[in-house]
């Protein structure tokens, strides 16, 4: 004859309580523990006896771990490089670099040119005809590539541009003849070369002896 587990577990409850009240102490449930050969079935309570049967323990969810944020992975182990915008220059300047700031004079100031240009390579000092200061000349790369450095004259006493000095790569003194005819004045220089000004425009040009630009002299 088959009993079910509920059955048996009271029968079984039944003798244990049995023997209980024929001596043994009330309190004390040491045993009234059952194991019922039975997996997959949940535990079951009967006043004073503990059922304990066979089989998988429940399953307990896990606690929600939070969620952590993710690190999106690097492209290298390099450190990362800030780039700088190349400064907006006005069409005006790379047209002619020389003539653009020949339209500052009077205008702009070292802070002016420095925003522009960036830091002078070097500087040297602006002296008047009794050889006392009366200015400080920076040079400058010329960034369009028109010349190989421009000289910006600043003056003591008023802080601003008063002229400009711009290095020609290669051009002759024919070619100024050309380009801006031959109304100038002349004379000479040390180390045999010739100083030209023109008459209806606001330029000089330094001459070597053999007919090569040394420097164009804006004002």
């Amino acid at each position: 004859m088959k009993w079910s587990p509920i059955v048996f577990a009271m029968a079984m409850a039944v003798q244990v309580t049995a023997r209980a009240g024929a001596g043994a102490d009330p309190a004390d449930t040491s045993g009234g523990v059952i194991t019922l050969p039975s997996a997959g079935v949940t535990h079951e309570a009967l006043p004073g006896v503990v059922i304990t049967l066979p089989g998988p323990a429940p399953e307990v969810a896990a606690p929600a771990e939070a969620a952590l944020p993710r690190i999106p992975p690097t492209g290298d182990d390099q450190p990362p490089v800030l780039r700088r915008a190349a400064p907006v220059r006005p069409p005006e300047f790379e047209s002619d670099s020389a003539q653009f700031f020949q339209t500052k004079i009077g205008q702009w100031t070292e802070a002016d040119a420095r925003a522009l240009l960036g830091e002078a390579s070097r500087q040297r000092l602006a002296l008047g005809e009794d050889q006392s200061e009366t200015g400080l000349i920076l040079a400058f790369a010329d960034p369009t590539g028109r010349y190989k450095e421009l000289e910006l004259d600043f003056a003591n006493d008023t802080g601003v541009l008063r002229g400009v000095f711009a290095y020609p790569w290669k051009m002759t003194w024919q070619e100024c003849r050309r380009l801006w005819g031959a109304r100038v004045t002349s004379r000479k220089a040390n180390q045999g070369r010739t100083f030209y000004s023109y008459l209806n425009r606001r330029l000089d040009v330094l001459v070597d002896p053999t007919g090569a630009v040394i420097s164009l002299g804006l004002y």
